[in-house]
């Protein structure tokens, strides 16, 4: 069927069309704004473009892409030095180094469209498609050919809308869950959100509090995260290099300029011992959804202090205290989130290699991709 849409690329902010933040309304991470933070710090080894989709002249649809360059990465991760690790990195090498994502690599869930009311969904991702593969000529001119296409996060009701034939020689997948956090509309205080654990977490708690107490939490304005910028990154990126899998890695100007384009609505939080910084996340405020974002720590001190849980606790409070509806924890750590009452969100998505063989064989290689997490889901509630 021939598609009513049109699209255009935009490889700056600068020159997108002035009713774009009227359809990023569903999250803030497709608003002009973020991309600016994108367009000016993302990691080194990423090209964003930004895509509209036009029904005649009017705007109706706006997406993003993500290139990612994995040659460009010295390390995938440093965590597990086994052979699956190692068979990993060779098919990343060798047959999965450029990588184009529909979406939001550095996020989890659905970042990666949004659409106004009146549009056909089918045929608008049809219009997506279409964009995609105009990339990819793109990249390939830049002596650049796109090895493996994945469109990634959405919900089992999205994932749907993808029933076109234009995706049905790629792999549906399902990777590891988002981990949600609801907030009880009667709770009004962190005290609430106590009252409501079961004996055992509820003890968890008051362990995690009590090992934290020499720790003072600060919320740091502009001129202190640029202040500390050194031991922040520090910090973000022993976190990161101990992930399991990695490609890519934040620029270190990345949480300042954040908080210069974001302010107010960009969260971020300091933890000292004795004036030292030894932990810190970051938070965005996503319209009535709380989302978490990076965070480093200092390893030997977080397992003493349990520091990693007290910043769950943190957060929930935070967003108790202000109102907000949900938590978005995303993904990894998915016990420890567990235990503080977040819930999986099953996260669905596409991908495609560029060769039909490789492409037919996707389903065997995919295990190797994205190693699967075994886990166990605990409900702290009564």
């Amino acid at each position: 069927m021939s598609t009513p849409y049109s699209f255009k690329i935009y490889n700056s902010t600068a020159q997108l069309p002035v009713q774009w933040n009227d359809l990023a309304v569903s999250t803030i991470f497709l608003s002009k704004k973020y991309l600016e933070v994108l367009e000016k710090t993302s990691p080194g080894n990423m090209v964003c473009h930004f895509i509209g989709i036009f029904e005649n002249d009017i705007l109706v649809g706006i997406a993003l892409s993500q290139f990612l360059d994995l040659n460009k990465l010295e390390s995938f991760g440093e965590r597990d030095k086994c052979i699956k690790t190692a068979v990993r990195n060779f098919v990343f090498r060798n047959f999965g180094s450029h990588v184009l994502v529909i979406g939001n690599n550095m996020l989890t869930g659905q970042n990666s469209y949004a659409l106004s009311d009146t549009i056909d969904k089918k045929r608008a991702l049809q219009a997506l498609n279409s964009a995609t593969t105009e990339l990819k000529k793109m990249f390939k001119s830049k002596g650049k050919k796109i090895h493996i296409t994945t469109y990634k996060d959405f919900d089992k009701e999205e994932i749907n809308h993808f029933a076109i034939p234009e995706f049905e020689n790629d792999y549906q997948f399902s990777t590891q869950p988002n981990m949600v956090f609801a907030i009880n509309g009667n709770w009004k205080s962190e005290q609430d959100y106590i009252d409501s654990l079961s004996k055992k977490y509820r003890d968890q708690y008051k362990r995690a509090r009590k090992k934290a107490n020499v720790i003072e939490k600060r919320k740091l304005h502009l001129e202190d995260i640029i202040a500390l910028e050194d031991t922040i990154y520090n910090l973000y990126i022993h976190v990161a290099k101990n992930a399991p899998f990695n490609t890519f890695f934040l620029p270190k100007n990345h949480f300042r300029t954040f908080k210069e384009i974001f302010k107010d609505k960009f969260l971020f939080y300091g933890y000292f011992i004795n004036e030292k910084l030894i932990g810190f996340n970051t938070l965005i405020k996503n319209g009535t959804v709380m989302d978490t974002y990076f965070l480093g720590y200092n390893e030997s001190i977080q397992r003493e202090k349990m520091l990693y849980l007290n910043m769950l606790y943190d957060m929930i409070a935070y967003s108790i205290n202000k109102g907000f509806k949900e938590i978005v924890f995303a993904r990894t750590a998915l016990e420890i989130k567990s235990s503080v009452g977040a819930k999986p969100v099953k996260m669905y998505g596409f991908i495609a290699h560029s060769n039909p063989i490789v492409n037919s064989y996707m389903p065997k290689i995919f295990k190797y991709l994205e190693p699967e997490t075994i886990w166990q889901e605990r409900n702290p509630f009564k």
